[in-house]
C-alpha cells in the first residue's frame, strides 16, 4: 500500500509539471496552447516510463483485474490528489504565482469549469479518458518503439486541445488556483463527477472490444 501511495504521489507531481508548462505557455503567444499541450506530455511520458500510478491510466484496466485492483485505483486517486497538491502549494510560494502568474491562469480555467454543468463535466471526462486509453494502451501494446511515443503524444495533446476533462490535471489546476482550498465542497463535487467520467471513458473501449 505504501508503495502504491508513493508511486501515485509521484505521478501527481509529474502531471503538475506538465500542467505548469501548459499554464506558462497558454496565453504567452499565438499558438501557446498548442505548444503547451504538446509539452504537457512530459508528465505522462515520465509516468509510463517510470511505472508510476496514475488514476486515469490504471482505471482503464479495472475489468481486467480483481476487486483488489479497483480499491487500489481509489488509493491512487488519493495519492494523485496529494501529489498535485504538494507541487501546486509549493509553486504558490514562488514568483511564478501572483499577479498574472499561473495561479491566475488556472483560476480562470477553474472558474469556467465550475460554471459548466455536471452533465457536461461528466461527458468531457469520458472523452478525455478515451484519449488516455489510446495513449496508455498504445504505449503498452504498440509493437513499434516510435509508435509507443506517438500514441502518448497524440493522446495527451488531443485530450487537452479538445477541451476535455482530466481529473488529475484538474486536481492540479484546482490546487494551484487556490479554489480547492477556498471552495472545497463545490470543487470536490466537480472533481468527483470528472473522475466518474474518466472511469467511464477509460473502460469504454475495453468493454466494447469484448463484444467483437
Amino acid at each position: 500500500m505504501k508503495k502504491i501511495l508513493v508511486s501515485s504521489i509521484l505521478a501527481g507531481i509529474c502531471i503538475a509539471l506538465g500542467g505548469t508548462v501548459f499554464l506558462r505557455l497558454k496565453d504567452a503567444f499565438t499558438g501557446g496552447n498548442v505548444i503547451g499541450a504538446i509539452l504537457f506530455t512530459v508528465g505522462l511520458l515520465t509516468i509510463c516510463t517510470r511505472g508510476y500510478g496514475l488514476f486515469t491510466g490504471k482505471v482503464c484496466y479495472i475489468f481486467d483485474n480483481n476487486l483488489h485492483y479497483f480499491w487500489n485505483t481509489l488509493l491512487i486517486w488519493l495519492g494523485n490528489l496529494i501529489g498535485t497538491g504538494i507541487f501546486a502549494l509549493a509553486e504558490r510560494m514562488t514568483g511564478i504565482c501572483g499577479g498574472k502568474g499561473i495561479d491566475a491562469a488556472a483560476q480562470a480555467m477553474v472558474t469556467a469549469k465550475m460554471a459548466d454543468s455536471l452533465v457536461s463535466l461528466f461527458i468531457l471526462g469520458i472523452i478525455c479518458n478515451i484519449f488516455i486509453f489510446i495513449a496508455v494502451n498504445g504505449y503498452a501494446k504498440n509493437p513499434h518503439e516510435v509508435g509507443k511515443y506517438v500514441a502518448l503524444f497524440m493522446g495527451v495533446t488531443c485530450f487537452i486541445l479538445c477541451g476535455s476533462e482530466h481529473c488529475v490535471a484538474d486536481m492540479y489546476y484546482w490546487w494551484v488556483s487556490g479554489v480547492l482550498v477556498a471552495s472545497p465542497g463545490k470543487s470536490m463535487l466537480c472533481l468527483s463527477v470528472i473522475t466518474a467520467g474518466n472511469l467511464a471513458g477509460g473502460v469504454l473501449f475495453p468493454l466494447l472490444e469484448r463484444r467483437i
